[in-house]
């Protein structure tokens, strides 16, 4: 048996961007989780970070690696009917976005956090939230004074909070793709196309993420790679533009849903990331979400032993009030995506979009929540 001050479960950003804080904070942590250390650190997920989580990142002295190799972008493309429409959200804003695989992070995180961590962990169990809590897993004990439950949609925490879920169905799936091969454009790219969404997204110069609207029933098994580069040659095909193929190094099917604990906490459990949230990869929020979740956390626990429990007791409402704009822009960022069934939507679709870039005001309140301007710190 054993005692820490925090327990943290999940080695992700979410769970790992606490342990770090915290750490800085001079409060003692232990991490605990259920994969292997070579399995979180390549690990492919989420690419895109908003200069206000970098920024508070680089604050605590978290952003090192990430400052340096991590390059950034101000703008965008939608493709439609083969005609591109840039726009320039650094000029609205002055903000960027950087752009830093989420498994780059998560090695940052993990070469940056000197305390305790374990790996391979299975069969975690809670106990006594409400009061003294604990952690027991593999025959050992770990008493502590709060639980940090970071382990995602799959994990066991978020079965400790007795939370109404409520939860949205977008009725599609994307094929995602990993493509060893360079960027084919200079930015994002958005195609909107009768055929379905495309994306291009740069990670590396060599490496490119790309998405394709799909069947929510569909598999990999569907999707050989001649049909993959066709299809992203139809639906992002602009004049002097071609997308350069190469090959296939990750293909799944993320189903499209998003889901809302309307709690994030229960005792001395508090919930952060995807443990709480999952909006789909639409609008790219998901490990923002769960940076912005771990600072207000290690906010609150660092507040309660400083004897001020009410930053912690209002730890749930500070973090749904973003996650619920978040949610609400990615549902309207899928309408505009998903929405070009038939002539009439389409049109439809053109008509969004010559209000999004014919008109500043527009232009302007689409793009601060694009980039997450105003973050609550």
């Amino acid at each position: 048996m054993g005692r820490t001050k925090v327990v943290v479960i999940g080695a992700g950003p979410a769970g790992l961007t606490v342990a770090n804080l915290l750490h800085r904070a001079g409060i003692d942590c232990l991490v605990l989780e259920r994969e292997t250390r070579e399995f979180i650190e390549q690990r492919a997920r989420a690419g895109f970070i908003e200069e206000w989580a970098v920024r508070e990142l680089e604050r605590h002295g978290l952003a090192d690696g990430l400052l340096r190799r991590a390059p950034t972008q101000g703008s965008f493309e939608f493709r439609v009917d083969g005609v591109r429409h840039q726009f320039d959200y650094a000029e609205l804003t002055g903000h960027r976005h950087f752009v830093y695989p989420q498994q780059e992070l998560v090695k940052d995180l993990l070469t940056g956090y000197p305390g305790p961590i374990q790996f391979s962990v299975e069969d975690i169990r809670l106990h006594d939230l409400a009061t003294s809590p604990s952690v027991t897993y593999a025959g050992q004990r770990v008493d502590c004074d709060f639980v940090a439950g970071c382990d995602g949609a799959r994990g066991i925490c978020q079965s400790y909070v007795p939370a109404t879920i409520t939860r949205h169905d977008y009725g599609i799936g994307w094929l995602a793709l990993l493509a060893e091969a360079p960027p084919s454009a200079r930015s994002v790219v958005f195609g909107i196309h009768p055929l379905g969404f495309a994306g291009h997204m740069a990670r590396t110069p060599s490496v490119t993420r790309y998405y394709l609207q799909c069947s929510p029933g569909d598999t990999a098994d569907d999707w050989p790679d001649d049909r993959v580069w066709t299809q992203l040659r139809t639906r992002l095909a602009v004049p002097g533009e071609p997308i350069i193929d190469g090959p296939l190094i990750e293909k799944r099917v993320l189903p499209m849903h998003n889901y809302v604990l309307d709690r994030m906490s229960a005792g001395r459990l508090h919930l952060a990331g995807e443990a709480a949230h999952l909006v789909a990869p639409i609008a790219a929020k998901g490990m923002n979400l769960a940076i912005h979740d771990a600072l207000l956390l290690t906010r609150g626990i660092a507040a309660w032993y400083d004897g001020d429990p009410s930053t912690l007791d209002g730890y749930s409402a500070a973090c749904l009030g973003r996650v619920w704009q978040y949610q609400e822009f990615s549902l309207w960022l899928s309408d505009l995506f998903h929405g070009s069934r038939d002539p009439f939507t389409h049109q439809l679709i053109q008509a969004r979009l010559r209000r999004l870039l014919n008109s500043r005001k527009a232009a302007e309140s689409f793009a601060e929540i694009y980039i997450g301007q105003h973050a609550d710190f």
